[in-house]
């Protein structure tokens, strides 16, 4: 069985026995004003995240959504555009779509906005969306990526970006891990579906990303997420897991680079009104300005000793220098 089979019925058995917690830290859950999500929904929150943001979600972008788990944030898109079929909700697991569909009626029930047309539910791969060319404003996975081996990773984030308009979003949450796994526990399949064993470090997802083409690579949050100790698991370390919740933007690719933002800012705190360095950036005195990592080491590189870089937050919510 590959793990690609595994995981099919590890969401199957998940679809048809709601499992609170399955694979994935199970968030606090947050409700906009006028939306309620019905407990069938949030305890088949199978994510580790968040990736619905008011920020993306303005004059009624048109959303994908790939891998519907309960449809809780099917139904939080949907919040964000009342049309039929706003928002499109793939899945390869028949039992999945199903659940979604059952519990949309129970959404319909406790939203009067809500009505099940809004969200197009189809069954399809994530290597191979049944979604036209630049047609997605919006598209979203949350704790799937990670269980993909490297060349099906590829195809999954070459899909989302061949469906997005320019200047689209990709909007993610994914476990990741910066101590190396060994290849049992790599090799794991349940493990690998349970959102444990696929994790990689955030640089080597940055740049699947940005070797896809993103050009802009925001990092929003970086949080806790699990342990597999040597009691529990096969391995001689303990090791520790994050997840990250990020967007990657379908902007041209700069030709010095993508621009990664992980939260760094710069203040200038010199003797003038403001410093400009010559490149597009404006930096006021004493207000941090956000910037990329590329625009960090360019400013490091001038050698000042007014201008302070602080370092990575994880955590970035635009403003940004670029």
């Amino acid at each position: 069985m590959s793990y690609l089979e595994t995981t099919h019925n590890v969401y199957k058995e998940a679809a048809l026995t709601p499992d609170v917690g399955l694979c994935c830290t199970t968030n606090p859950i947050w409700e906009l004003p006028g939306l309620k999500i019905p407990t069938i929904m949030q305890e088949m929150n199978y994510g580790c995240g968040s990736t619905v943001h008011a920020r993306d979600l303005t004059n009624n972008p048109q959303m994908l959504y790939v891998g519907v788990g309960g449809g809780m944030e099917l139904l939080q898109f949907a919040y964000f555009n009342r049309n039929k079929g706003g928002v499109i909700g793939l899945d390869v697991v028949d039992e999945m779509l199903e659940a979604s569909r059952k519990n949309f009626i129970v959404a319909e029930e406790q939203n009067d906005w809500f009505q099940s047309d809004f969200v197009d539910l189809r069954k399809g791969d994530a290597m191979a969306l049944p979604v036209a060319d630049n047609s997605i404003d919006v598209a979203a996975q949350n704790c799937l990526f990670n269980i993909f081996k490297s060349d099906d990773l590829k195809k999954a984030i070459a899909e989302m970006y061949r469906v997005l308009k320019p200047h689209g979003k990709l909007v993610m949450s994914d476990p990741t891990c910066e101590q190396p796994m060994n290849d049992e526990l790599r090799n794991d399949e349940r493990l690998r579906a349970l959102c444990l064993s696929g994790s990689l470090s955030i640089a080597d997802y940055v740049k699947a990303l940005t070797d896809a083409g993103f050009g802009t690579i925001e990092i929003r949050a970086r949080k806790p997420y699990r342990i597999l100790d040597p009691k529990s698991y096969p391995t001689a370390e303990l090791i520790y897991i994050e997840s990250i919740e990020v967007a990657a933007i379908k902007d041209p690719m700069p030709a010095d680079g993508p621009c990664v933002f992980t939260g760094k800012a710069a203040i200038y705190y010199g003797s003038e009104t403001y410093f400009d360095d010559g490149l597009g950036h404006t930096l006021s005195k004493n207000q941090p300005l956000a910037i990329c990592d590329k625009t960090a080491a360019a400013l490091q590189a001038l050698g000042r000793d007014d201008i302070y870089i602080s370092e990575s937050t994880f955590h970035y919510d635009g403003g940004g220098c670029c």
